[in-house]
């Protein structure tokens, strides 16, 4: 049974097209994707959830996708996972080691086109950080966005921070490499605030939009993901 999210002020990506990334690993991409994807079905939008590299995940376990089904009560016939592959590493040093060849992200960019043509909003998670290599040419979220715009479509980014001291920068740092290659972050999700956060974390509120430049759409607790509404 899913959780109650009705009670919830749950964000909802401003553009068609939103591509969500992290400042690391282990942020909480996945717990924000979900709830975007909630905001997105509490006003009634049809939703498709893309990922296009899934690693640290055996074939047949559920990934990613089946636990944004799970939170959000989104059908397994609006999810798309394009690769994936056993170790908990980078997709392409992941795919290299499995001597997997990876799709190269035009192919993705296709995939997620033809999405955006029959859903109200597609939203596309990443692997890692935004300059992670998805194909074996190494192309990143960055060249997937690029490969988006030259099919016509305008995607947006959300960038998922850490809440504690050191996320400044990274966040800074992940904003920065996005808008140098001509695409807008819409906002920041904070992946989890802990139940009594420190001076660091409740500082980080304040300091984050500015060192962003954009602003927090959602500040989701910790532990969001495990637990009942």
């Amino acid at each position: 049974m899913s959780p109650d999210v009705s009670a919830l002020d749950l964000p909802e990506p401003p553009e068609r097209l939103t591509i969500i990334t992290g400042t690391d690993t282990g942020v909480g991409k996945t717990v924000a994707t979900a709830a975007l994807t909630a905001g997105c079905l509490q006003r009634g939008h049809s939703v498709a959830v893309c990922k296009p590299a899934q690693t640290g995940v055996d074939a047949g376990a559920p990934g990613d996708l089946a636990e944004i089904v799970r939170l959000t009560g989104l059908s397994p016939a609006h999810t798309h996972e394009g690769v994936r592959l056993t170790e908990p590493l980078a997709p392409t040093t992941a795919g290299r080691r499995a001597g997997v060849s990876l799709p190269p992200v035009g192919e993705h960019a296709h995939h997620i086109a033809r999405l955006a043509a029959t859903h109200d909003r597609v939203l596309i998670e990443g692997a890692g950080g935004v300059l992670v290599g998805l194909d074996d040419a190494g192309a990143t979220l960055l060249d997937l966005a690029d490969a988006l715009v030259g099919l016509g479509c305008h995607p947006d980014f959300v960038v998922v921070t850490r809440a504690g001291l050191g996320t400044l920068n990274h966040t800074a740092l992940t904003c920065a490499a996005i808008r140098a290659r001509g695409h807008p972050v819409s906002g920041l999700i904070i992946g989890a605030m802990p139940a009594r956060p420190d001076l660091a974390e409740r500082c980080n509120l304040d300091d984050l939009p500015a060192a962003a430049g954009c602003p927090i759409l959602a500040v989701l607790p910790a532990g969001l993901g495990t637990r009942p509404a």
